[in-house]
């Protein structure tokens, strides 16, 4: 292993020194956190000349000669006859640079320590841990339910990546409905304007439909989904036929659910770049809201402020459809317990999602093993899931210099895509773990709420998501979904079949877009697809 950590510290020192010669002495780069930061004072060098002075919102990990080297380095591309400076890799000294293949969003980032390689192989194996019943005799691994969505967090995210609407043979391991009502008094509108509560749940079957039980109780119901056809003309004639869907709940074990309980169906997300994104500094996501409230184009993104649910702090959301958690650590804590039933010190339901009214599931016994600690996931278990999940390293990207590529890149971004999916950012310098600190990355994404139309509205309020409103989701990695998932389903419900499909169901504040891309020739459609398919 030593061997190869000096062959690769080798080959980084003989690419520096070809790509950046006399600017900085090698012994500057002995550490990824260094040779991050070397990588953007030479891109600053080089762009010295055109560097504005920072405005918006100050990052307070940033000197003002730091901050204006950042702006400068993460301006929008304008010149699109050749890729720009680093832009194949998606996540700078972290990116993952091996060979493309169904595996390729599994592997950790190149920037971890020796010490954080070692925990994300035993996260990783957690992460793919199937749990069971409880008692049983494997006690560290029992727990599982009563009522679940799936045995494992791999079986949502298959190798990292995304998952799908439910197959022909009914199988929706990989989605799950959430269930919300709206707030039916003050004091639950009170909750939900001072962030204590996202929504409120169905008084039967709770935060969202679970379709598996363990042996002996029910599962609350199934999953069922139709599609109407929806056609769609465009420039140059060519007619492309988009899904709507429809969905039900059919067997409901439970009794109805609630007149007022709506349905919002949710397919797993890609886990590459968690904690990068996390290491963005939250000042350069609300300078981008404040930068789309003033530009006048009816873009106008919202920040999704939650509670941390360990130290109760109002924080940036970042993750989920709808932006409900603003960390790593949360989205796993909730994701632990809500789909799978396994309590951990970050949320203690030892039933998952079970309510009062589920008399039959609360009465059945937990996973909690006193010798190991109160919860079924005790310490550290909790802490080397979330440590995998923040360092499945972006893959490097493909053909950034070829001209199909350059054209459809142009055409993004001439179609308003990119203020949106806005291409990079640089990580903060003081992210709490240095794999992650001083990086540039290309998510693609602002991590903002947008309304987007009354079409791919689900009229769930989610915290401070309305209805229509989702987070923009990050596209870097996109281009490999049937490389990895061996599918190609797009949207929060998987609806769209293809990228083209996903574009043209873009509605409100993405209408301008939609239509741009529309009414584009059929050939810079195609590039513009091209373009997306080399992320």
């Amino acid at each position: 292993m030593i061997r190869v950590a000096k062959q690769r510290l080798s080959f980084r020192r003989q690419a520096w020194d070809s790509a950046f010669p006399r600017l900085v002495p090698w012994a500057f780069l002995e550490t990824p956190k260094a040779a991050s930061a070397a990588l953007l004072l030479a891109l600053g060098l080089a762009f010295a000349a055109s560097a504005e002075e920072p405005k918006g919102i100050q990052r307070p990990d940033l000197t003002a000669g730091e901050r204006a080297r950042v702006d400068t380095v993460t301006r929008p591309a304008s010149d699109f006859s050749r890729a720009e400076p680093f832009e194949a890799m998606s996540a700078g000294s972290a990116t993952f640079v091996g060979r493309v293949d169904h595996s390729v969003f599994r592997h950790a980032l190149p920037s971890l320590s020796l010490e954080d390689q070692h925990r994300f192989v035993l996260g990783k194996a957690l992460f793919e841990k199937l749990w069971v019943s409880a008692p049983s005799s494997t006690q560290a691994s029992d727990g599982l339910g009563p009522l679940f969505n799936a045995r494992s967090c791999e079986s949502c995210h298959q190798n990292g990546g995304r998952g799908r609407p439910p197959t022909e043979a009914g199988d929706a391991t990989s989605m799950f409905l959430r269930l919300a009502r709206p707030a039916r008094d003050r004091q639950e509108q009170a909750e939900i304007a001072a962030l204590k509560r996202l929504n409120m749940p169905d008084d039967t079957y709770g935060r969202q439909l679970q379709d598996h039980a363990v042996p002996g109780l029910a599962a609350e119901g199934q999953v069922a989904v139709t599609y109407d056809d929806v056609p769609v003309t465009l420039s140059g004639g060519e007619t492309v036929v988009l899904r709507r869907p429809h969905y039900a709940v059919t067997d409901l074990a439970y009794g109805p659910l609630g007149p007022d309980t709506t349905l919002s169906p949710r397919i797993a997300n890609p886990m590459i770049g968690m904690g990068l994104i996390e290491a963005i500094a939250e000042a350069d996501i609300l300078a981008l809201a404040g930068q789309q409230a003033s530009d006048g184009k009816g873009i106008k993104g919202t920040p999704a402020f939650v509670l941390d649910h360990l130290s109760g702090q109002k924080v940036l959301g970042r993750f989920g459809w709808k932006a409900e958690n603003g960390s790593v650590r949360d989205q796993s804590a909730s994701a632990l317990a809500g789909d799978i039933g396994i309590s951990s010190p970050d949320d203690l339901r030892h039933a998952g999602d079970c309510t009062a009214a589920e008399k039959a599931c609360l009465a059945l016994p937990n996973g909690v093993q006193a010798r190991l600690g109160a919860t079924e996931a005790p310490p550290p278990v909790l802490d080397l899931m979330t440590l995998y999940a923040e360092s499945l390293a972006p893959p490097k990207r493909r053909t950034v210099d070829d001209p199909a590529v350059l054209k459809g890149k142009a055409a993004f971004y001439g179609a308003g895509c990119a203020t949106c999916h806005h291409p990079k950012f640089v990580t903060r310098s003081d992210a709490a773990n240095p794999a992650f600190a001083f990086q540039l990355i290309w998510p693609y994404s602002d991590f903002l709420l947008h309304d987007m139309g009354e079409d791919l509205a689900d009229g769930q309020q989610v915290g401070l998501a309305s209805g229509r409103q989702w987070r923009t989701p990050p596209l870097w990695g996109i281009g490999l979904a049937r490389t990895v998932n061996g599918h190609a389903f797009y949207l929060h419900d998987g609806r769209a079949r293809s990228l083209d499909e996903a574009i043209l169901w873009h509605g409100g504040e993405a209408e301008e877009a939609r239509e741009a891309f529309r009414s584009m020739t059929p050939d810079d459609r195609r590039a513009l697809v091209t373009f997306l398919e080399s992320l």
